[in-house]
């Protein structure tokens, strides 16, 4: 356990690892996502072509997203699922690197659909065991600077191995990238994850720790805050995730044997971002709460659709990617901190993970899709403004209905102020 201001010393070895991890993890995601759509066009799919193929992963992931939260609350070796999950990453990266088949594009479509819901949660979850609630905003930061950090270094080592060996060298990259991710994982003492920190299930009964578990469906449907904010997220990914493939789709076809070194330079620009700003936006989520950055993240986001209707000039929507980069930092930070709020004591954090990942896959999934259809018809002009439409509600959904969530983190690790008392929760 740890105490009010410091970190349990003898954990330092599994935090660097955790960290490790999570920057080769990164390597592993970048290679397999927003170069697919480029790689598609490139290969001569047509734009509602590319969606239907990215939306294929999408549904998987939307379907395992609750049952892989609630897998990780319940098993204990973390560390085996972030190792098997790796593997099917791989093996997806594999397909794609020989052929660009349909039948080779919706087998890794459905394999990287199918990992992607266990790394996310599985990674907050081993954070919370390792560190306990009171460090965990500031850890989770530095988890998404590692994260970006290996997102940039991998986006750098693809446009170089693109140029030289070709597109399908990008998926080769992914695979090998898998090998120093399971070292590192394997870095990650089991002994220093707390079981029931893991899954936000300690809490203070009687002046002692005991194990929770509140019921599923009271946790994720009796906390009116939670489901609006899940609202949130589903609004902001619905407007967000066809952005940058799109601009990888519009360049591609004016200038194939340019589209993966922009989008190296896109990614490279949205992932310095974040580098920096993820452990900054960890302390002052933790010092001044959630609303104020969460109001700031979601407000850039239709103005970049905006700005990209504006010009086609390479080197100005490349600079645009700085309010990509601000409003993923504040998403993919303060949403976890968010629903570990709202979770505490109920031992339903990864579940909760879970759904938010649920939320998230469905907005996603449908905007690729939905993106698709708007250019085919229409135009990339229209497709933008759309999702900038999106963008707009979900900021003021935010604003209006979704209120601070911060409490007093720096009382006892453990107990629990979630919205349902957690003392009718013991195991």
């Amino acid at each position: 356990m740890v105490n009010a201001t410091e970190i349990d010393p003898h954990k330092k070895g599994s935090i660097r690892a955790l960290e490790a991890t999570n920057f080769f993890l990164a390597d592993v995601q970048t290679g397999l996502g927003p170069f697919l759509a480029a790689y598609l066009a490139g290969a001569g799919w047509e734009p509602s072509r590319v969606g239907v193929a990215l939306t294929i992963g999408g549904i998987i992931t939307v379907v395992l997203q609750s049952p892989a939260g609630a897998i990780v609350d319940q098993l204990r070796s973390k560390r085996l699922i972030l190792v098997l999950a790796s593997a099917v990453l791989a093996v997806g990266a594999v397909l794609l690197s020989i052929t660009a088949a349909p039948w080779a594009v919706y087998t890794s479509q459905i394999l990287i659909g199918g990992a992607g819901p266990f790394l996310g949660p599985t990674l907050a979850a081993v954070t919370m065991g390792i560190v306990s609630l009171t460090f965990f905003d500031r850890q989770f930061g530095r988890n998404q600077a590692f994260n970006s950090g290996g997102n940039v270094a991998c986006a750098l080592l693809i446009a170089g191995t693109s140029h030289f060996f070709g597109n399908r060298a990008i998926f080769i990259t992914a695979a090998v990238l898998t090998i120093p991710t399971v070292f590192a994982i394997r870095a990650i003492k089991s002994k220093d994850i707390d079981y029931d920190l893991a899954r936000g299930g300690a809490i203070q009964v009687d002046g002692k720790e005991v194990a929770a578990r509140a019921p599923a469906m009271k946790t994720l449907l009796g906390d009116r805050t939670l489901l609006v904010f899940l609202v949130c997220a589903f609004l902001f990914h619905f407007a967000n995730a066809a952005m940058l493939p799109q601009l990888g789709e519009m360049l591609s076809h004016g200038s194939r044997s340019s589209a993966a070194p922009f989008m190296s330079a896109c990614i490279i620009v949205t992932q310095v971002v974040i580098m920096c700003f993820a452990p900054a936006i960890g302390r002052f989520a933790n010092l001044h709460g959630r609303k104020p950055l969460l109001v700031v993240g979601f407000g850039v986001l239709p103005i970049r659709a905006l700005l990209y209707t504006l010009t086609h000039n390479s080197g100005s929507l490349i600079a645009i990617q700085v309010l990509d980069g601000v409003a993923n930092a504040i998403f993919v930070v303060v949403s976890i901190l968010v629903v570990a709020d709202r979770t505490r004591g109920t031992g339903r954090f990864n579940l909760a993970q879970g759904s938010l990942a649920t939320a998230i896959g469905i907005g996603a999934a449908l905007s690729n899709t939905f993106g698709g259809e708007l250019i085919q018809h229409f135009s990339y002009r229209t497709s933008f403004l759309s999702l900038g439409a999106i963008a707009a509600l979900a900021f003021v959904l935010l604003w209006a209905a979704i209120p601070e969530t911060l409490t007093n983190t720096n009382e006892t690790d453990n107990n629990a102020s979630s919205p349902a008392s957690p003392q009718e929760f013991p195991a």
